[in-house]
Formats: C-alpha cells, sequence, structure tokens
C-alpha cells in the first residue's frame, strides 16, 4: 500500500511517497515547501508521482494551513489522515497531562524515536530532541513511556525576541565560538548554550530516572548548530517524523 506521509511544520510542508509503510523504508519521492508556495503543490511536486493508496500526516500549522493541504489532496480524491496523540499508540504511552494536547509533532517524533530503540535490540530510555522553529526535548523511558518534555524558542524565536527587547542588537547572524567576542557572535552562542544546557540538564534527570544512558535523537532543520556544542553522544536523524508515522500506518494501514 502506497503511502505520502506529510509533516506540516510550522515553516515548512516535508512530504515522502513509500511503496509500503515500513519504517525505517527509503521514500520513493520526497520534497519539502515553504507554507507560502504549498497552493502549487499538487501541479508542480506532485502531479508527476504515482497515485498514494492513503495519506498519513501530522500537522502544527493549525487549521487554515491544514485545509490548504486537502485541498491539494483532492489531485487523488484522498481524504488524509491526521495523527491525534492519545494515551497510547504505536508502542508508546502517552503521560502527558491531558494527552491529545501534546503537539502530534512531537508524538509521532517519540514514536519514530521509540521504533529506532526497539529495532536495534534492547529497550533503553530516548531523548528526542526536535531543533526547527521552537526547540523540543522529550523524554522517554525504557518502557516507552512519555514522561514529559521541554519547549524552548528556536534560535531565529531567541535572537528576534533580543531584538525587539533590546535597543542596538539589530545584528547580523553570527556563530557559535566559547568566548564571543563580538555581538552577532554573542547573541548567537547565548541561544545555542542555553538550548545546550536545557539538553544537558534532561539528559541527567533521564538517566537518574532509569538508572542507565539514554539514546539521545536529534533532528530539525537547526540540528546542526546545536549537535556539535552539546557535548553528549548523540545521533541525527532526520526522518524521526517520517518513521513515526511509517510505525502507526504498519499498525493500522486501514
Amino acid at each position: 500500500m502506497r503511502l505520502l506521509a506529510l509533516d506540516i511544520g510550522n515553516t515548512r510542508l516535508k512530504w515522502a511517497l513509500y511503496e509500503q509503510a515500513a519504517p525505517g523504508a527509503a521514500p520513493s519521492h520526497s520534497g519539502a515547501v515553504f507554507l507560502e508556495t504549498i497552493d502549487d503543490i499538487a501541479e508542480s511536486d506532485w502531479r508527476p508521482l504515482p497515485p498514494p493508496d492513503m495519506t498519513l500526516g501530522c500537522v502544527v500549522a493549525g487549521e487554515a494551513v491544514r485545509l490548504r493541504v486537502e485541498q491539494q489532496l483532492e489531485l487523488w480524491d484522498l481524504t488524509p489522515r491526521w495523527v491525534v496523540p492519545g494515551v497510547q499508540q504505536a508502542g508508546l504511552t502517552n503521560g502527558y497531562d491531558h494527552p491529545s494536547r501534546l503537539g502530534a509533532d512531537r508524538w509521532v517524533a517519540m514514536i519514530g524515536a521509540r521504533w529506532h530503540v526497539l529495532s536495534r535490540g534492547a529497550p533503553r530510555p530516548v531523548l528526542v530532541v526536535m531543533v526547527g522553529t521552537a526547540v523540543t526535548v522529550d523524554a522517554v523511558d525504557t518502557d516507552g513511556r512519555f514522561l514529559g518534555g521541554l519547549i524552548l524558542p528556536g534560535f531565529g524565536l531567541m535572537l528576534k525576541a533580543l531584538e525587539m527587547g533590546t535597543a542596538g542588537l539589530k545584528v547580523p547572524t553570527g556563530d557559535v565560538v566559547e568566548f564571543p567576542t563580538n555581538t552577532s557572535d554573542a547573541l548567537m552562542s547565548g541561544g545555542a548554550y542555553a538550548i545546550a544546557g536545557a539538553v544537558r540538564r534532561q539528559y541527567r534527570r533521564l538517566q537518574a530516572r532509569c538508572g542507565q544512558d539514554p539514546l539521545v535523537l536529534m533532528g530539525g532543520g537547526a540540528a546542526v548548530k546545536l549537535a556539535p556544542i552539546t557535548d553528549l553522544p548523540l545521533e541525527m536523524v532526520e526522518t524521526l517524523i517520517f518513521d513515526g508515522l511509517l510505525a502507526i500506518a504498519a499498525q493500522s494501514p486501514a
């Protein structure tokens, strides 16, 4: 069953077409577009594709964007399924106070991370770090229970907040360095080390809770800026959300 998987974030729509719903599978086609251009995707990126049999996606960009994407899916007369976090799904248990209020992207990324853990052998805790417009740091214990997580502003939001709230700080984007000697580097380094510190703290808390070293999986468009300074053993996995969607689809393909 051919699956079109959709990840609608705050900035871009990422999509991937799979010949079968199997976690870890490579897509036959994939792409990404900015949300401003999704009204043309049916006639551009999607027109040459073989028709999918089903569509599964997660969306955090809001109902208006979701409806625009659904209009584009009329190309194949498909009614998409959208992930809504629940109490339990695809081997993951939701420990959020109100499970349905958890962001769908976070839930799906954790399902993908849990699949990565189990596909490698014995269960172990995993810390899931997604670095995008916002940064999320989510902890899953050895038994596959989501314990809770952090939400932080991403690099761009941090810089924008400082520019808006502090006179004279509208400067070019800098680099992450150990001892910044100019304002641009100071801003970028401050934001990066703040995020890295939050990741390290959650790593230690999860390690103490579970009694073993967690696996750290990191994804998202800005992960490349954060990974080198986190000072933790980690893996960059850009497919966490798609792997999670594949795991959900494989469990309930109808």
